[in-house]
């Protein structure tokens, strides 16, 4: 076989192996149902300061009413979840245990699920958060995720680690699965790459403790809001 021979016919091999695998690849991309709550209030929280550090502090005893609260009202809705995760803050934790004892499944521990760090924010006042620590992140929602929060990430480092965290999520093979974060991080992922949800109502009703977001789709062709509960 001539040397244009031997480069066509693997030209050719190559396109018919491209052919068979793809019909594959599109039977294994598949949706799942993803939910993300909110953790209960943590000690942070009721300091009224902005607390973003690892691990962070636990859960006061009303947070722990909360996770109990929480894991009931969800499972009342009939969810049979395959899959419990939490970011690496303890509060998250602890919020995930109730559903994680009941469902009799581990707490999988994701870096990428943690806040967003408030940076030279760390420590101030909550209610300031509007024109200190969310200022950068209300940028990203209009498209500027080059805005950095000064002492800490921008927009496109943080969409990547939480992408990141989804991206495991999916690739463990759970179809139910449900995630627990925190609320400024939960927003503007969801802000950012959901379908069906409108940002704005964030800055009116923002995501309360133990609140959620039940999303279906996958990481290739995208995520649709199925349900949301901002506060509980």
């Amino acid at each position: 076989m001539t040397a244009i021979g031997r480069a066509t016919a693997a030209l050719l091999l190559t396109v018919a192996l491209a052919l068979v695998s793809a019909p594959i690849a599109a039977a294994e991309l598949r949706d799942i149902t993803l939910t993300l709550v909110r953790h209960a209030q943590s000690a942070g929280n009721a300091s009224g300061l902005i607390d973003s550090s690892t691990p962070g502090p636990a859960l006061t005893d009303l947070g722990r009413r909360e996770a109990e609260a929480s894991t009931a009202a969800l499972r009342g809705k009939g969810n049979s979840y395959d899959g419990v995760y939490a970011s690496t803050m303890i509060r998250t934790q602890q919020t995930a245990q109730p559903m994680a004892a009941a469902l009799r499944e581990p707490i999988v521990v994701l870096p990428g699920l943690r806040e967003i760090e408030a940076g030279d924010y760390e420590g101030l006042p909550e209610a300031d958060a509007a024109t200190t620590y969310a200022a950068a992140p209300l940028r990203w929602l209009s498209g500027d995720r080059a805005a950095r929060i000064p002492g800490s990430i921008d927009g496109n480092e943080f969409d990547a680690r939480y992408d990141e965290a989804v991206q495991a999520i999916y690739d463990s093979g759970d179809s139910n699965a449900v995630a627990y974060s925190h609320g400024a991080a939960t927003m503007m992922w969801v802000a950012m790459n959901v379908r069906g949800v409108d940002p704005g109502t964030f800055l009116t009703a923002p995501m309360q403790n133990t609140g959620y977001f039940v999303i279906r789709g996958n990481p290739v062709d995208g995520w649709e809001l199925v349900a949301s509960r901002m506060s509980p």
